[in-house]
């Protein structure tokens, strides 16, 4: 198997913010210390594969979680986040004949848990916001024909609503997350750093 680091970041997910590329200085750490800067067609497309299964399953999510923010307000979106979320990611998931996992090192639901490799790519893609390096995607290619794909989440402003410290969370909010999320993780972020990663599977085509 080998990893791909591709060197041209194709689409842009909603929500996500990249930060000014520097010198990449990142120490490489053990899930992707095989990665190579190497890029040829093939990895192109399949780096393009997993964006747009990506972007369009937060676009489907973020669709209607805005919509509902603006119609009913921040705690009903918490609600509808609760109960809606995993049916719109499913229902991709079908579309696109692929795997789609939202995945966390600090989880909400304890349904979105990053597993042991999943959270050494998370500690990658927050290792590059320290060194102030936009992120690109990690595509592992499979002997088995098997693509998997790794992108960063990225807060910004309006992810503190609900995932922000005391000053951005308000107690009313607060008091609907632990009633909903009794094990809640997902507090205390500021923009611009890690919350979690797409972690997405398909076969290549």
């Amino acid at each position: 198997m080998k990893f791909i680091i591709p060197s041209l970041l194709l689409l842009v997910l909603a929500g996500c913010k990249d930060s000014e590329t520097k010198t990449n200085t990142t120490k490489q750490i053990p899930a992707v210390e095989n990665a190579t800067q190497k890029t040829t067609q093939n990895q192109k497309n399949l780096e393009a594969i997993g964006l747009e299964y990506a972007q369009t399953t937060q676009q489907a999510l973020g669709k209607q979680l805005t919509g509902t923010i603006q119609k009913k307000g921040t705690l009903a979106a918490l609600k509808f986040c609760n109960i809606q979320a995993y049916t719109i990611t499913d229902s991709m998931a079908l579309k696109h004949n692929a795997i789609l996992k939202r995945v966390s090192d600090k989880p909400r639901n304890q349904a979105n848990k990053a597993n042991a490799s999943e959270l050494e790519y998370i500690k990658f893609f927050k290792q590059y916001i320290v060194n102030g390096i936009t992120s690109t995607p990690l595509v592992k290619e499979n002997r088995n024909d098997t693509v998997e794909f790794y992108y960063p989440i990225i807060t910004n402003a309006m992810c503190l609503q609900c995932h922000g410290t005391e000053k951005e969370v308000n107690p009313e909010t607060r008091a609907v997350l632990k009633s909903l999320y009794p094990k809640d993780m997902a507090l205390g972020y500021k923009t611009n750093e890690v919350r979690g990663i797409w972690s997405i599977s398909f076969k290549e085509q």
